[in-house]
């Protein structure tokens, strides 16, 4: 049994932000639909790099779902998804906003098709708004929200986050809106719209930038890997080329640190006494540890703290990634068969005792379950679905 077991979504979403809410209803165990233009389906499909012909881009965010392909600019095939949506609990999109009103499915006409329907509708700004019809992808949300003014070198230019982030970030939004319009649904008997934006959600992750820029007036800015509030605490380089980040600025940290160090007597130094001291001496601080680092290698460097209790970690590179014992325990990085052989990705991230998140099945080909899924949800016959697909609705 899983979480979400009977739940029906129907994913008409692309790219990144939309599919990954779909996958993680998927992943709780709901019957997730893609929807996509039969043929070579969504254009995300394309990117590469590829396995077996299909996009690693695209495998990584569709698991756990069924894919009919359906031409939404045909109007046989638009009646086929009105008529999908009378019998779906969930409807995912991430088209610009105005789009499922040009084609008669926006909120209002799919509430009264359905009023037990939650409709999620991901975007770049909001439904609403100046910007509401602007385009926007990831970075343009990383740079219009101050994410990547925050992000690189102290004295380098702003940099993108090394990952999608607000794309994912906006994804778990939309779920949990989702879960959360689903609760309430079974008191109000009644679905509602879920409206989120990567705007948003971007700006969700500013730490204190906003309240100190508006009540204090202090610009947060870039500090490389250090952290903003306590020091040292940041990434050193060591003898053998890698690098450490550690986390020891506290009051309760600082003497580990320097035990590890063999430098006890800093805690003397009037500069490095107190939280704020150091932090107003910080360069001095991290100076002591980046010469002792540099002395070292990385695997003793992160020996000595691990061996006083100091937050720390050698930076690993992706190629040590997927060799991480305990992601592999963790099942974090898991093996998905496809196609006679098997696809590497990361596992699912919730871990329910009763009801487990699950991996059934992988990124399914274009309009592979179109025809099961018109005879499951619709009851279509063998020949109604033939009709269709001969007139390329389907």
């Amino acid at each position: 049994m899983t979480s979400l077991d009977g739940l029906r979504v129907l994913d008409l979403s692309r790219f990144i932000a939309g599919p990954y809410c779909a996958m993680m209803l998927g992943d709780m165990g709901a019957e997730v639909v893609k929807i996509e233009p039969p043929g070579e389906g969504e254009y995300a499909r394309r990117a590469m790099p590829a396995v077996q012909g299909q996009s690693l881009y695209t495998f990584i965010v569709n698991r756990n779902k069924k894919s009919l392909g359906i031409d939404l600019r045909h109007d046989e095939g638009l009646a086929v998804l009105r008529e999908l949506i009378t019998k779906a609990d969930v409807l995912v999109e991430n088209f610009r906003p105005g789009t499922m009103e040009k084609m008669g499915l926006g909120w209002d006409a799919v509430h009264a098709l359905n009023p037990r329907l939650v409709m999620a509708r991901i975007s770049g700004f909001g439904q609403d708004g100046p910007l509401a019809d602007k385009q926007c992808f990831d970075g343009v949300a990383q740079a219009m929200s101050g994410l990547m003014d925050l992000t690189g070198p102290i004295d380098g230019p702003p940099t993108m986050i090394g990952a999608f982030m607000c794309d994912y970030t906006t994804g778990m939004y939309a779920a949990l809106g989702i879960l959360a319009a689903l609760h309430a649904r079974q008191t109000s008997g009644k679905g509602q719209m879920v409206d989120v934006s990567l705007l948003e959600s971007a700006a969700s992750m500013l730490m204190t930038a906003i309240p100190q820029q508006l009540l204090l007036g202090t610009t947060m800015t870039r500090v490389g890997s250090r952290d903003r509030f306590v020091a040292p605490s940041n990434t050193f380089a060591t003898r053998d080329g890698r690098h450490v980040l550690m986390v020891g600025g506290d009051d309760n940290m600082f003497p580990r640190v320097l035990r590890a160090m063999v430098q006890p007597a800093l805690i003397e130094d009037p500069r490095f006494a107190t939280m704020a001291s150091r932090l107003e001496h910080r360069d001095a601080i991290e100076g002591i540890v980046a010469e002792w680092m540099l002395a070292h290698d990385a695997d003793t460097v992160v020996a000595r703290l691990e061996a006083q209790g100091v937050p720390c970690a050698k930076i690993a590179r992706i190629d040590e990634v997927v060799r991480n014992e305990q992601l592999r325990h963790r099942q974090g990085i898991v093996d998905v068969p496809f196609a006679g052989t098997s696809v590497p990705m990361q596992g699912v991230t919730i871990h329910l005792s009763d009801t487990p998140l699950t991996i059934r099945s992988p990124l399914p080909q274009v309009g592979e379950h179109s025809a099961d899924v018109l005879r499951d949800w619709l009851g279509y016959d063998a020949g109604r679905v033939q009709a269709l697909a001969s007139g390329g609705a389907i």
